[in-house]
């Protein structure tokens, strides 16, 4: 979009105010517009900006030259449309001109009879962007939290447009002034008493190893929100954007859990807040079998045991969900064939009944396993699952 050198956005009726010069019959009468009657921001695009804003032009009986023109502001000159809104079946656009070298168009509009109208142009503007951003802060219990959901608009295209509707494509409008060159951080909903979960996840190929020597795997904490309606969410998609996590402390103040950010999520699914790594729930993951088999030729399959050897320390019992994911099992196990991996559930680990078949994909096995609190002695009892794993058709 083309930049010039001094921030300026206006319409004028005539000519001669840019510069723009031609034989005109007559004297020339310059009209200076008044202030936009209104203004609508368009920010449902993900890089593009539609501005619409509505003026009272005064016309003159016949064929009036209507100037917009635009310094220092980045305009698309391909994107402006003029149209009037009062009798526009009578005051007609015939023609634009874009004079050479300006930063300016000349719409040619015929009025019938003497008097003002209303028109509306419409143009895309760059440099007048947003983000989206999230505060949360979970109950006391971490039952449930309370969700605010804020949109930034970054104004850098060095106009101001006062008074403007601003609608971002979905939830309501919002109407806020807008200064030159300025951000505004401005609230598009509240969610209240939105259940979530606590959830801790055992996950070598996303999280890696707490400690790589003892076989030990990282267990980061999240907050598991669903958004429907069931879940007082749902009304729309939560867009990308950074979250700020709190806790109620009980005490009248809240404790800053975190950052995260929570990624772009449909109605009906699940969104994860990250807290942290628990340092009360210790993992151990090793391989406790893997026996290859040949099958004929140069085809084998791998019997594998994967051995989980959890402690909970916490005071309540909690659920861990255990991801294998098997692409980088059968890596692990073997080297990289290159080809798809193939396998199925065995019949002798204890994770078998504890299989999510909902979110398991054709390579990542999803597991959900409820620990026991820690017991009275304040000793962790030691939990031992095995997952059995059968990979089939290895060359």
């Amino acid at each position: 979009m083309p930049k010039s050198t001094s921030a300026f956005l206006a319409l004028f009726i005539g000519l001669g105010s840019l510069g723009i010069t031609r034989p005109v019959a007559g004297d020339v009468k310059l009209i200076t517009l008044p202030p936009r009657e209104r203004v609508e921001i368009q920010l449902d695009h993900g890089k593009l900006t539609l501005v619409e804003e509505e003026r009272i032009v005064p016309l003159a009986a016949g064929v009036n030259d209507v100037v917009f023109a635009w310094t220092n502001t980045y305009i698309d000159p391909n994107s402006i449309q003029m149209r009037c809104l009062t009798d526009s079946e009578r005051v007609k656009v015939l023609s634009v001109e874009y004079p050479p070298g300006q930063n300016a168009l000349i719409w040619k509009v015929a009025a019938p009879e003497a008097g003002s109208v209303r028109i509306r142009i419409s143009y895309i503007i760059g440099q007048l962007d947003k983000s989206y951003a999230y505060r949360a802060i979970a109950a006391n219990d971490e039952k449930t939290l309370t969700l605010w959901q804020y949109i930034q608009l970054h104004n850098n295209s060095n106009e101001a447009f006062g008074t403007s509707g601003m609608w971002p494509g979905f939830g309501e409008r919002i109407e806020r002034p807008i200064g030159i060159n300025e951000t505004k951080r401005l609230l598009i909903k509240r969610f209240d008493d939105v259940p979530i979960v606590k959830s801790y996840t055992a996950d070598l190929v996303t999280y890696g190893y707490l400690d790589a020597g003892k076989k030990q795997l990282r267990i980061p904490m999240h907050y598991v929100l669903t958004n429907n309606k069931a879940n007082r969410l749902g009304e729309f998609p939560l867009v990308f954007g950074k979250a700020r996590i709190f806790q109620d402390d009980g005490r009248g103040t809240v404790a800053f859990l975190g950052e995260d950010w929570l990624p772009f999520t449909p109605r009906d699914d699940e969104a994860a807040l990250y807290l942290g790594v628990s340092k009360d729930i210790v993992v151990k993951r090793t391989i406790e079998r893997k026996n290859q088999k040949r099958v004929r030729g140069q085809l084998y399959e791998y019997d594998v045991i994967v051995k989980f050897e959890i402690e909970n320390f916490k005071n309540q019992a909690v659920t861990l969900d255990i991801v294998e994911h098997l692409t980088a099992l059968r890596n692990e196990i073997r080297g990289n064939s290159g080809r798809p991996v193939e396998w199925e559930l065995g019949g002798e680990g204890t994770l078998t009944k504890a299989y999510d078949r909902e979110k398991s994909t054709s390579d990542r096995a999803v597991f959900h396993i409820v620990l026991p609190a820690m017991g009275v002695d304040q000793k962790a009892k030691k939990i031992t699952h095995t997952l059995h794993i059968v990979i089939r058709n290895e060359w």
